[in-house]
């Protein structure tokens, strides 16, 4: 048979089940205004997973491994470095990925409904995190910021935890609060005294990046779900004043925007400028084909933090205009499958699961675009990771955990779609 001439019913019961018409069930479901009929073949026949996801996803982890070790490669000449060995880094990364990746599996079998139910206690436990870390006997305080717990086979950092909890509270708030969402002091107050806590928490630490994430990702699902345009727009500009008044008020915050503005200044080519400046010196010579896995130069002492913050300069050097270009389009094509995966669960009536999904998309696109922003001199110099790329055990962690609950949504969305039960 031409399957030109199946109906929309017909093609998606070929694609996931391949099961006869006189099979199909009468479970109607609608998606983006075409009516699916869900089948009865059994749910163990469908693919559970989007595929195309895990791809994009395992490549971004092993070319993030690989560069990991190349931009940390020469870090054990450095009088710092303790005594490192040449691959200390990586095998801490790899340590990490295998972490991540068993928690990943474990994370998956949790259904949605699971999650909606836990997703305030998830939130608690963040702060309780974020306030732990706080303590003199328990944070461990690293170039004069305390952002790490010791766990003894890895440092744990609950900002990383407190994205994820914050997304989970918000898609939980948007369904529990649907029908105030009109009403301005009642829709936001309690959503904004939970971020104002965290936000106050991380600003002790401090960690205006990771705040700067949080609040982007609380707003965009305040946003996903339906809030009042104006209230949204009037919360937008209290954050944005916000943001300005913590740089005005902060000096060292200050000459961050002055040393983003001529890195190449007498008074900044040595100072707050001296990250981004050997970042572009690393583009520039990478120039459109790169000088070769290994070859960067701006690697060897010159870019500090070259395995973490700006990995993707070591990328630039290394291949070129070719492999910057590569990692944007990934992220972009990563970001874009996980919003469409949660606007399929929202199209369902499954409005807590398509926030989550959305949410975890505003993560990893905002981040990412942050990062890249930061290493190509397009943003001020800010301490965030290249999701998914750059070492960093609790980044690597929370990432995956994330993309986890991203793809426990798809596969829901494929059983119900095929006449399952989740």
């Amino acid at each position: 048979m031409n399957t030109s001439t199946l109906g929309w019913s017909e093609r998606i019961s070929r694609w996931f089940g391949n099961q006869p018409k006189d099979s199909i069930d009468a479970l109607p479901v609608r998606v983006h205004g075409h009516e699916f009929t869900s089948t009865g073949a059994a749910p163990g026949s469908v693919k559970g997973f989007d595929q195309a996801l895990i791809w994009a996803i395992a490549g971004l982890l092993m070319w993030g491994l690989v560069m990991v070790y190349s931009a940390s490669i020469a870090l054990n000449d450095n009088a710092q470095s303790n005594g490192l060995n040449q691959s200390h880094y990586l095998v801490r990364h790899a340590f990490s990925l295998c972490i991540a990746f068993v928690a990943a599996l474990l994370v998956f079998q949790v259904s949605m409904d699971t999650w909606e139910k836990v997703a305030p206690w998830v939130f608690i436990a963040s702060i309780v995190l974020l306030i732990l870390v706080l303590l003199p006997f328990i944070g461990k305080s690293v170039n004069g910021a305390r952002r790490w717990i010791g766990l003894g086979v890895m440092n744990f950092q609950p900002s990383e935890m407190a994205k994820l909890g914050t997304l989970l509270y918000a898609a939980d708030y948007m369904v529990r609060k649907m029908d105030v969402k009109e009403k301005f002091f009642k829709a936001v107050t309690p959503m904004a005294i939970a971020i104002g806590i965290v936000g106050s928490l991380l600003l002790a630490e401090p960690d205006m990046g990771a705040f700067l994430v949080i609040a982007v990702i609380a707003m965009g699902i305040l946003f996903l779900g339906g809030v009042n345009a104006r209230m949204f727009m009037l919360i937008a500009s209290i954050l944005v004043v916000a943001f300005g008044l913590m740089i005005a008020l902060s000096p060292w915050r200050r000459e961050r925007i002055f040393a983003y503005l001529d890195p190449f200044g007498a008074e900044h080519a040595l100072g707050k400028g001296f990250q981004l400046s050997h970042s572009l010196i690393a583009f520039g010579r990478g120039e459109i084909f790169g000088v070769g896995l290994g070859g960067s130069v701006e690697k060897l002492h010159w870019l500090p933090e070259a395995h973490t913050d700006f990995l993707l300069a070591v990328i630039g050097e290394e291949f070129g205009l070719v492999g910057v270009v590569i990692v944007i389009g990934v992220f972009m094509w990563l970001t874009r499958r996980i919003m469409f995966i949660g606007r399929q669960a929202i199209a369902m009536d499954r409005v807590f699961a398509g926030l989550v999904a959305q949410g975890v998309g505003i993560w990893m696109g905002f981040q990412a675009f942050i990062n890249m922003g930061v290493n190509l001199g397009a943003l001020p110099t800010k301490g965030l990771t290249l999701p998914l790329m750059s070492y960093g055990g609790s980044a690597i962690l929370l990432n995956l955990i994330a993309l986890a609950i991203v793809l426990r949504v798809d596969y829901e969305n494929r059983l119900l779609m095929h006449g399952g039960r989740v």
